[in-house]
């Protein structure tokens, strides 16, 4: 009987202390999930979603990315054959039925030429020529009722299925919220030209690009982060000033996506079309001849113009030299293959904006140098993001 109890003690120890070591596992495991010290790669900003929802929202979302790059290129070819005009109302839920009979285009028409772009620029035109540019326009706007569609009925799916951490929630709230200003912002523009002037406000027509670029910055950076970890902090010094080299091109190239909303809503790229001097001059002497000073800045040909080549030329500088900066780095492998696409991708939109320039815009070549800068803002946000994916240490982001 004594050997019998012994044996059980002895057998219960051993359970007690085999459930110890397991406890202690899954708190060393919990620890390391959750801890940014212990972790080899941080926790993911919404840890409680699995890896299959991770990548199911992370493809909804790089989907709706490629759609606001298609409303880009169609919104830069809408600007360029001057079809932003056309349609002079803005009804978001029937508007998307196009005129359908002889009568309806005739009354479709008629309102076409009571705005200040028919009565002063296209008097002369027929209502063929006016169903074409109708089409551009119509089609950038049932695009852009389609990518609402397209984000809100999986958003919808994925919250009452329980699939949305609560940290996600209020992000892809906000970029509904975007959605909704930029289609608000596209009619503000679009009203700016049926009033007085045939030509929309270049404030209004860079806050509308702006926004795009925005939308898109969110959606593909949150997709990025959902499908691979990204650290907030690393111990890395050398890195750290790598991530802080990448996102100040981030900045730069944001600055130029606004100075080039500046250059279409002026039309800057009619003039000066000479490279790599401005009709002989590296600063025009017109640059400066609006008062006061700094509205030059903003409504002067000559100098919108320069700011954009500046910013060309910081570019194309900047860019390699961030590449050798890499190359010599111990960062990833996908990190240096970001770092050598982007100088690809660089150096042919610049290529495609001088082409642009001395060919005095063509349709073609100017939608394409538009789409062109989301595709350099989307390499870079790569890189941006593989540079914090590679070692990780820190809290996720």
């Amino acid at each position: 009987m004594v050997g019998g109890k012994t044996s059980r003690d002895g057998r219960r120890r051993a359970a007690g202390a085999a459930n110890g070591r397991s406890r202690s596992s899954a708190r060393t495991a919990y620890q390391r999930a959750y801890n940014p010290r212990l972790a080899p790669f941080p926790a993911f900003l919404v840890p409680d979603m699995d890896k299959v929802a991770r990548r199911q929202i992370a493809l909804w979302l790089l989907v709706c990315s490629a759609m606001v790059f298609a409303i880009l290129v169609v919104g830069g070819v809408t600007r360029l054959t001057h079809s932003g005009l056309s349609i002079v109302e803005w009804q978001p839920i029937v508007g998307v039925i196009p005129p359908l009979d002889q009568a309806e285009w005739d009354e479709t028409f008629e309102k076409y030429k009571k705005t200040p772009e028919y009565q002063q620029v296209n008097h002369q035109m027929t209502l063929d020529e006016f169903k074409g540019i109708f089409f551009w326009e119509y089609w950038h706007r049932v695009l852009g009722r389609l990518i609402g569609v397209v984000f809100l009925l999986p958003f919808l799916y994925f919250w009452l299925r329980r699939k949305i951490a609560p940290p996600l929630l209020p992000k892809l709230l906000g970029i509904f919220v975007l959605g909704g200003l930029q289609g608000a912002m596209g009619w503000y523009m679009v009203k700016s030209g049926l009033i007085d002037d045939p030509r929309v406000s270049h404030y209004r027509l860079t806050a509308h690009l702006s926004l795009a670029f925005l939308i898109f910055i969110a959606m593909f950076w949150l997709a990025l982060g959902l499908l691979a970890e990204r650290a907030r902090h690393t111990a890395d010094a050398a890195l750290r000033g790598l991530q802080r080299g990448g996102f100040w091109l981030t900045i730069l190239v944001a600055y130029m996506v606004v100075s080039g909303g500046f250059v279409a809503g002026i039309r800057a790229g009619k003039a000066y079309n000479t490279f790599p001097l401005m009709n002989g001059h590296v600063l025009p002497p017109e640059s400066f001849i609006i008062e006061p000073w700094y509205l030059n800045f903003f409504n002067n040909m000559a100098l919108v113009q320069f700011d954009h080549r500046l910013g060309a030329w910081l570019l194309a500088f900047l860019v390699p030299w961030f590449w050798w900066k890499i190359r010599a780095a111990g960062v990833s492998a996908a990190a240096r293959r970001a770092a050598t696409l982007l100088v690809a991708v660089l150096f042919a939109q610049i290529l495609l904006g001088i082409a642009t320039l001395l060919l005095l815009v063509p349709v073609g070549l100017g939608a394409a140098h538009q789409g062109g800068a989301m595709v350099v803002l989307g390499v870079l946000l790569w890189l941006n993001h593989e540079l914090r994916v590679a070692h990780a240490s820190g809290d996720a982001s």
